[in-house]
């Protein structure tokens, strides 16, 4: 059955191209959600881009039905109306009298379900106290699900471990430095590129990935990068997929302290003459209601504190070294050549990236927008790291869902360019494990 769907300002930030996704279904805005667009069209943050350009697409189907009957928004879609005027509802006012921004939404629902008796009519918001009021009244209401993934159990489990596997074949695998061929194993079918995972035997076992370039079971091996040694299974398939060339993007998911930062930064500065630059980022998501006008200094100083984790996670690398080591010295040098670079990821925003190792940190707060506009910025020579903890969100837009590192991990598998590991096991210390796993 065609329905109407009534739409918050909110997903209009999260996804400005989202009147596209309604099929042959009418979509309602209120006008109070062009009056809050209207205070984020100034900013360099993604949702100022976003109010910008669906206030621009909406500009290219203007007509004068857009507020009487509606504009067509194509063949085999429905129609795009702008609600403006009406009394604030009764039933809406009863409740919440005071007319919000919010409840104006609400009210323009009601009003439109009401004009069209025989249709459904739905509210579509991603805020989920919002979501609770509508219901409160009666009102139909659902999240924006476009561009939401549906199994995220691939970011709480660890790799595979397959047991019971003939002792000889991974004696083979040690013997072969080539690795051995997929086929050979009953599971073969199940795999996809880059999986990593464990064989075991009654009397040996053997870490393996599964070479798509070669079709091969190859054995991972426990690899020094820069002085840090991996301490678990995961972290050695971590450095697996983050030093083969011919991987070029790569999802490292996991809680805090599994460290995720921390071998994507050490397997970037192994190989850093393989590449013209490391470029190091975080986006900046203000808390407290504080954004970076707030504090002082220039643009540099004022995302400075922002920048500090990765930071720290430089100096760890550097502390396993002495002070006047030849390690130490040559990162030092990359940092006064502009080799090795970190700062806001807003500072990179329209750069073309040619022979770059570059580490997204906290990408579970990127939209899947943002993420794939990052991704097509990749130019010949480039490997891309994204590395976040999903249950981790600090964007009022965003859950673990719909962000744009668990949109691109399930868009991405099966690919041959692409390996995602998810770390389980902290390792940061036995206090900070004994934290995430109870606090």
């Amino acid at each position: 059955m065609k329905k109407n769907f009534v739409l918050d300002t909110n997903v209009i930030l999260h996804d400005y191209k989202c009147i596209e996704n309604f099929q042959e279904n009418d979509i309602y805005l209120p006008i109070v959600v062009l009056e809050e667009l209207d205070k984020f069209k100034k900013g360099s943050d993604q949702i100022n881009f976003n109010a910008r350009e669906f206030v621009r697409e909406l500009d290219s189907i203007t007509t004068n039905d857009l507020f009487t009957r509606g504009a067509s928004l194509g063949p085999g879609r429905g129609m795009l109306h702008v609600v403006t005027g009406g009394e604030y509802h009764e039933t809406v006012k009863a409740s919440f009298p005071v007319p919000t921004p919010d409840h104006r939404i609400l009210s323009c629902t009601m009003r439109v379900a009401e004009l069209h008796p025989d249709m459904p009519t739905i509210l579509v918001t991603k805020d989920v106290n919002l979501r609770m009021k509508a219901r409160s009244l009666g009102i139909q209401v659902e999240d924006y699900i476009t561009d939401k993934v549906t199994n995220v159990d691939i970011f709480e489990r660890a790799q595979e471990i397959y047991e019971g596997v003939d002792g000889d074949l991974i004696d083979e695998i040690y013997s072969s430095s080539h690795g051995i061929p997929a086929e050979r194993w009953e599971f073969s079918s199940k795999l996809q590129p880059n999986d990593c995972f464990i064989l075991k035997s009654e009397r040996n076992s053997v870490l393996v990935r599964y070479n798509p370039f070669t079709g091969k079971l190859v054995r991972v091996e426990k690899t020094n990068n820069y002085g840090i040694q991996p301490r678990n299974a995961e972290q050695s398939f971590a450095f697996e997929v983050l030093n083969d060339p011919e991987i070029k993007l790569v999802a490292l998911t996991g809680k805090a302290g599994t460290g995720k930062t921390l071998l994507a930064l050490a397997s970037a500065l192994k190989q850093a003459e393989n590449y013209k630059q490391i470029l190091l980022a975080r986006p900046i998501v203000a808390l407290a209601n504080r954004d970076l006008g707030f504090l002082p200094g220039d643009e540099k100083q004022k995302v400075a504190p922002y920048m500090q984790p990765l930071f720290d996670n430089l100096n760890v690398i550097k502390s396993q070294f002495t002070p006047n080591s030849n390690e130490n010295r040559r990162i030092d040098e990359m940092q006064k050549e502009n080799q090795l670079v970190i700062e806001a990821l807003a500072f990179i925003r329209g750069r073309s990236l040619s022979d770059t190792y570059f580490i997204v940190d906290e990408s579970q707060n990127l939209t899947p927008h943002e993420i794939k506009t990052i991704i097509t910025r990749a130019g010949e020579g480039t490997k891309m790291v994204f590395t976040g903890d999903i249950q981790q969100i600090d964007s009022p837009y965003l859950d673990a869902q719909s962000n744009g590192l668990a949109y691109m991990v399930d868009k991405m598998k099966g690919q041959e360019l692409f390996a995602h590991i998810n770390l389980v096991k902290g390792e940061r210390s036995q206090l900070s494990e004994l934290a995430s796993d109870l606090l």
